[in-house]
């Protein structure tokens, strides 16, 4: 793909963000925009940060390792590590990502903390929620979610942020709204229990629901297709 097409691609999701924050009465810089680059070359990752795309999304952490180290010249990349999270993946990913969406265990959270290098700042976390309640699905249980929050915001070397979700694929606008719905009231809650935590963040939202998720307060949404193009469609 020639540097046009992600610059083209990029600018045209930065369109549907803004439209949909604008449909949703919400300000133009309520929700931003996380550029999913899993399976992508490093060198389309460099057309999107020459085109302003500075905030990445990685989902396998060998090959996100090796992209960091090809963009290592451009200053100012964030890196968010979006995919399921292994005991013997924390390090590396405490060491080398700015954010973590998919915790889901305390064990997790407590080896991210430990491995967290004193020399960064606080590694930026959310919760993922199995909003759906598949169980083939990661993620913790609406019911769990305010104990595992807890145990988190007691950590040293972390930053509880919010919630990230996966709903069950819809095509239905209203049932898309509807698990939004749920994830954006289970921060409402977490928020009223402990007033005094940084939960500021809802990620979700993906190139086929963008609009439901601005709809229902999200403040980060993950583009992937809508920005590089297909992907192949399994990985193991």
């Amino acid at each position: 793909m020639p540097d046009a097409s992600v610059s083209e691609s990029l600018h045209s999701a930065r369109q549907r963000l803004q439209a949909a924050l604008a449909a949703a009465g919400r300000a133009a810089d309520a929700a931003t925009l996380l550029a999913v680059s899993k399976t992508k070359p490093a060198d389309m990752l460099r057309q999107a940060y020459h085109a302003g795309q500075r905030a990445f999304g990685e989902n396998y952490l060998q090959e996100a390792l090796e992209k960091q180290q090809a963009l290592a010249d451009l200053a100012g990349i964030e890196w968010h590590f979006i995919g399921a999270l292994q005991s013997n993946k924390t390090r590396d990913v405490a060491e080398h990502f700015d954010w973590v969406h998919s915790v889901d265990r305390e064990k997790i959270a407590r080896r991210l903390a430990d491995q967290r290098p004193p020399t960064l700042a606080p590694l930026n976390v959310c919760l993922q929620l199995n909003v759906s309640g598949e169980a083939s699905k990661a993620g913790v249980s609406v019911d769990a979610l305010p104990a595992l929050a807890e145990a988190l915001l007691q950590l040293p070397n972390l930053r509880l942020r919010g919630l990230m979700a996966l709903p069950a694929p819809s095509d239905d606008p209203q049932q898309q709204r509807h698990a939004f719905r749920q994830v954006a009231d289970a921060l409402a809650e977490l928020q009223r229990r402990f007033p005094d935590a940084p939960l500021d963040t809802l990620s979700m939202g993906m190139s086929n629901d963008l609009e439901a998720a601005v709809l229902e307060g999200a403040t980060i949404v993950r583009l992937g297709t809508a920005i590089f193009g297909s992907r192949p469609p399994f990985r193991s």
